[in-house]
C-alpha cells in the first residue's frame, strides 16, 4: 500500500493496479480496501463500485482479482504503470506472467515495474523461490532468465516481523501467537523462510542437516540406481549405501524429452566403467509394452545398454512412510561428545535438483498420506527416491572377503561380487517382484 501511495503521488495520472486472489481477500478485516480507507480516505476519492481510489494527482489506484485462472483476460485491455501482487505465491504462474503483459507506461518518463508482498507457500511458492529468493544475495538486482532468452531484473528483499514496528506496537500478542505455531508455519511466517511453507510434505527435509558435501565413495559401499521414467522428465538418482546403514545420493540425472533409448544410454555414460552397480530399480511402467514398437520400455533400455533393471515397488503410501524414515533427523556425539543431527538419508550438494525439489513436494489436496503428482517436474525426482527407499538394499556395506575361482580376473571378480549382491536382493523381493527383474549383469 505504501508503495502505491508514493507512486500515485510521485507520477502525476500513472495507473496502478493492486492485485489479490480473491475479491473477499480485498475487502475482508485487515484486506488492502480496509486499510486504504484508513491512510487515504482524508485526501483522495474512493468510488465504491469501481473499487478504485483517485489522488489529488489524478492517479489512479484500483482493486483488482482473479480467482479462477482466466480471470486475468477481464485485464486484457487496461495498462498498469505499476502492478502490485498482495501475497504472490497465492497467484498461478500463468497469472503472474499474464498480468506482466499489462505492465506497461500511459505517461511519458514512467518506468513500469510490478512488486509483490507474500509470505511462503502457495501455487507459486516455487516459481517465486527460484526466480526471487535462489538467484544470490538478497537486496541486490539480478538478472534472471524466466523464459528462454528473456531476461528480467529481480531483487529479492527480506522481511522479518520485527520490522513491521508498526504492527508489533498495535499488537504485542502477535509474536507469542506465530512462535506457538508447528515448525513449519512458524519458520515460514516468522522467519520468512522459503525452504519451509505449510502444506510441505515433507517438514523433516533441511538443507544443513541432509545436503553434505561430496566425498570419494569406498570402492567396497554397494550402489544403486533409482529411476522414473516420463518423456517429460527422466529422473535418475545413484545412492550408495554406507557401513553404517546411511545412504548418500551422489548423482542425478534430471532432464526431460528423453526417449527411452537416450535416456538408457545417457544413465549408462553418465556410470563411469569402474563403477559398478548392484542393480536399477524402475518405474513399473516400463515393463507395459509399447503399442508403437510391441516392445516393453525395460526392453528397449536394456538393449540401449541399461542392464540390471529390476521392478520398483509402486506402493505409494507405504513408500512415502518409508522416504520419511530416512529423512528422519537423529542425533550422534562425535569422538568429543558434541551432539550433531544427521539423518539416515544423505544428498550430495552436487544433487542441486533433487535439492531443490524435495521440499517442494506437497500433499495431495484430496488425501494428506500421498504426496502431489504435479508438477511433474517436482515430482518425478521424489518419485525415483521412492523408489529406492522401498527397494531392500542392503542394511549397510561391509568390507568383506570374497573367494574367487583361480586365475579369475578383476572384471569377473566384480561381477561375481554384484552377482552375490544381486542374489541377496532377489531373495528378498516377493514372488511376483522376481519375475519382473530384467537384463542381467
Amino acid at each position: 500500500m505504501g508503495v502505491a501511495i508514493i507512486a500515485g503521488l510521485t507520477f502525476p495520472g500513472i495507473n496502478i493496479g493492486l492485485f489479490r486472489r480473491k475479491y473477499t481477500q480485498l475487502e475482508g478485516p485487515g484486506g488492502a480496501i480496509l486499510r486504504s480507507q484508513e491512510l487515504m480516505s482524508h485526501w483522495a476519492d474512493y468510488n465504491a463500485g469501481l473499487r478504485r481510489w483517485t489522488m489529488p494527482t489524478g492517479a489512479l489506484l484500483q482493486f483488482c482479482h482473479c480467482e479462477n485462472e482466466n480471470d486475468v483476460f477481464s485485464y486484457q485491455s487496461q495498462q498498469f504503470d505499476i502492478l502490485l501482487y498482495d501475497e504472490q505465491t497465492q497467484f498461478t504462474k500463468f497469472q503472474i506472467r499474464y498480468l506482466l503483459t499489462r505492465n506497461r507506461a500511459t505517461k511519458d518518463k514512467v518506468i513500469p515495474f510490478a512488486a509483490g508482498a507474500t509470505n511462503p507457500g502457495g501455487e507459486s511458492h516455487m516459481m517465486f523461490k527460484e526466480e526471487f529468493v535462489d538467484v544470490g544475495e538478497p537486496e541486490q538486482v539480478h538478472e534472471v532468465e524466466v523464459e528462454p532468452g528473456r531476461f528480467e531484473k529481480h531483487i529479492f528483499i527480506p522481511a522479518r516481523l520485527e520490522d513491521n514496528q508498526i504492527l508489533e506496537k498495535r499488537d504485542p500478542g502477535y509474536r507469542a501467537t506465530l512462535e506457538s505455531q508447528p515448525e513449519e508455519t512458524r519458520r515460514a511466517l516468522l522467519y520468512g523462510d522459503f525452504d519451509v511453507f505449510s502444506g510441505r510434505f515433507f517438514p523433516e527435509f533441511r538443507k544443513e542437516i541432509h545436503v553434505v558435501p561430496p566425498f570419494e565413495i569406498p570402492p567396497y559401499w554397494k550402489r544403486i540406481r533409482s529411476l522414473d521414467y516420463g518423456l517429460d522428465m527422466t529422473a535418475c538418482i545413484w545412492w550408495a549405501v554406507a557401513n553404517n546403514g546411511q545412504v548418500f545420493a551422489y548423482r542425478e540425472l534430471h532432464e526431460p524429452g528423453l526417449n527411452l533409448t537416450k535416456a538408457a544410454e545417457k544413465i549408462v555414460n553418465m556410470t563411469p566403467d569402474d563403477e559398478h552397480i548392484s542393480y536399477t530399480t524402475a518405474s513399473p511402467d516400463l515393463w507395459s509394452r509399447r503399442q508403437e514398437t510391441g516392445a516393453s520400455g525395460v526392453e528397449i533400455m536394456s538393449r540401449a545398454g541399461l542392464k540390471g533393471l529390476v521392478k520398483a515397488n509402486h506402493k505409494r503410501i507405504a513408500g512415502w512412510r518409508a522416504m520419511r524414515e530416512y529423512l528422519e533427523p537423529f542425533e550422534i556425539k562425535d569422538d568429543k561428545g558434541n551432539v550433531t543431527e544427521t539423518a539416515r538419508m544423505q544428498i550430495f550438494s552436487n544433487c542441486k535438483n533433487f535439492i531443490k525439489y524435495l521440499p517442494m513436494l506437497q500433499h495431495d489436496e484430496h488425501n494428506p498420506e500421498d504426496a502431489a503428482d504435479k508438477p511433474h517436474i517436482v515430482s518425478h525426482i521424489n518419485e525415483s527416491a521412492r523408489y529406492f527407499c522401498m527397494s531392500r538394499h542392503p542394511e549397510s556395506s561391509i568390507e568383506g572377503k570374497l573367494t574367487f575361482p583361480k586365475g579369475a580376473t578383476e572384471e569377473e571378480k566384480e561381477r561375481i561380487r554384484n552377482n552375490l549382491q544381486f542374489e541377496k536382493v532377489y531373495r528378498t523381493m516377493p514372488r511376483h517382484m522376481q519375475r519382473s527383474s530384467f537384463g542381467g549383469w
